[in-house]
């Protein structure tokens, strides 16, 4: 039974299955109206969510499934002291295939080594984000056309980006891939993910400061929030919160087809202004999330005998 934990877990061919299945939900969805029909979906969100939870949700609705959702710790049994591995074990008795978000890394691990269903990491603490990093590539695919040849520009928070560190190491599967990682030094990508997989991968990439002058070059920019919560110091929050404003002015010196992806929420960090510029892709990216979670469900309950 496989689980999926980090984007590692799927391979360059499953990827491009699942983005092949949900280019087919886009144009067929009534063909999948009806695919999990008796089947449940357990949410176990330990940590805020709107759109991770409620696109695994309204993903499982529109293939005809239902859903048992638990949306804070504080209305579980985490509350109570009760561990990872036995919640993974109990919501197993109920749903058919969960999907977990916890604020610790590898907790979602630890629930899948202990459920007898399948397990789908929603984001653990700064660890990584895989359906996230699903709807990234199928925004990118829709936009571009292709992974290869890339210059992904990656801007603001990227050291506690459980995102940033998922598409990094998707991206980096294929060839001529270029990174530019924008972030101000406390901010800066973790030395682990260049060590284990750009320098291991013999990708290319560069290190700025200046969001303007990276810009040019680019055809894909991705920008992140810097993340209050995953702050010890409220101090350095409020230095760096505000750090990067892409704003219309700003990509004057874009490319005419670049493609402006967002994980949401936004903050500040993307004036509401850029929301009409035809390269703001970051509302496409939710939707493209919710399919590629249908693919994923339904891969998952194939290969587990359960569809």
């Amino acid at each position: 039974m496989k689980s999926i934990i980090d984007i590692v877990d799927l391979s360059v061919a499953e990827i491009e299955e699942l983005i092949a299945v949900a280019q087919e939900l886009i144009v067929n969805p009534g063909q999948y109206a009806h695919a999990c029909a008796g089947k449940k979906l357990a949410t176990l969100f330990f940590e805020p969510s709107t759109r991770t939870r409620l696109s695994f949700e309204a993903a499982m609705y529109e293939l005809g499934g239902q859903v048992l959702s638990v949306s804070s710790a504080d209305s579980s049994s985490a509350a109570k002291g009760e561990s990872v591995a036995d919640t993974a074990r109990v919501i197993s008795c109920y749903a058919d295939i969960i999907a977990m978000r916890h604020p610790k890394e590898g907790a979602a691990l630890v629930a899948a080594q202990h459920a007898t269903v399948p397990v789908i990491n929603a984001g653990d603490g700064g660890h990584c984000h895989p359906t996230q990093t699903l709807a990234d590539l199928l925004t990118i695919m829709r936009e571009k056309g292709t992974f290869n040849g890339l210059t992904v520009g990656l801007c603001g928070d990227l050291k506690f980006g459980r995102t940033v560190h998922s598409l990094i190491t998707a991206l980096s599967r294929y060839s001529g891939v270029k990174f530019v990682l924008i972030s101000p030094e406390e901010l800066k990508l973790p030395s682990y993910v260049k060590r284990d997989v750009l320098k291991k991968n013999g990708i290319e990439y560069e290190q700025t400061e200046n969001l303007e002058e990276a810009l040019p070059a680019l055809d894909i920019l991705y920008m992140t929030r810097v993340q209050r919560e995953r702050f010890f110091n409220e101090e350095d929050y409020l230095r760096l919160k505000d750090h990067y404003v892409l704003s219309v002015e700003k990509l004057k010196n874009a490319k005419p087809d670049l493609a402006v992806l967002h994980p949401l929420p936004r903050v500040n960090e993307i004036s509401v202004a850029v929301d009409s510029d035809p390269r703001a892709c970051y509302f496409k990216q939710v939707l493209n999330g919710k399919y590629m979670r249908m693919a994923l469900i339904l891969k998952l309950l194939k290969e587990a005998g359960t569809l």
